[in-house]
């Protein structure tokens, strides 16, 4: 096991019909494509610097949500169901992990301590739906006991019961900070701030990533 602070970051559901289909995609799909863009260049960026460690304690691990034809449009193997980013080929460091339910935890009895095992001590998380597989996975990863960084203004969800998208995302980040410490709360970007967050995912630890 490594030793240290070690990094998962959760690429929650960002499917096709989630974020890729006009007819279908949640309001802000563009932003959180935008988002997962920049965020996944510096991830790999880092990812690549720190390979030379054995293990290696980072991690990128893709989520995707899968469901029966009769209960939506998530459905194994169909268009709609695959990932906006997937995995690289060949890069043991970044891992696709499938769910049925909105915990990833829950529908992944292991994965928690599969991580730990891999010296993950630290969650930073993203994606769709905010209210939904977002913070269900967020809460998860807490109560697994890792702490866990949600990023503001990189996960987002549909309009609903008169709320907008934007006012669902923020009750998200204001249920999930009552939580406990273990949540640093909005995070802006990967390298935005100086909080916990956006520096232990780096190369250097001795300086927050710009």
């Amino acid at each position: 096991m490594t030793t240290g602070v070690g990094v998962a970051l959760f690429v929650i559901d960002i499917q096709n019909a989630l974020a890729a289909d006009p007819a279908t995609q949640t309001p802000h799909a563009d932003r959180i494509k935008a988002a997962g863009t920049k965020i996944l260049s510096t991830a790999r960026e880092i990812v690549d610097c720190n390979r030379t460690q054995s293990p290696s304690s980072y991690r990128i691990v893709f989520v995707q949500h899968e469901q029966p034809a009769d209960d939506g449009p998530l459905v194994r193997g169909s268009q709609p169901w695959k990932l906006v980013f997937e995995p690289r080929a060949g890069v043991a460091e970044e891992m696709l992990v499938a769910k049925t339910t909105r915990d990833t935890f829950e529908s992944n009895p292991a994965l928690a301590a599969q991580l730990k095992a891999l010296g993950i001590t630290d969650i930073i998380a993203f994606g769709i739906q905010s209210e939904c597989c977002v913070e269900s996975t967020c809460s998860g990863a807490l109560v697994a006991g890792f702490g866990v960084t949600l990023l503001k203004g990189a996960h987002s969800t549909y309009d609903d019961e008169g709320k907008s998208a934007v006012e669902i995302e923020r009750e998200v980040e204001g249920r999930l900070a009552e939580k406990g410490p273990g949540l640093s709360r909005g995070r802006r970007w990967l390298g935005g701030g100086r909080g916990r967050g956006a520096w232990i995912f780096g190369c250097d630890r001795s300086r927050p990533l710009k």
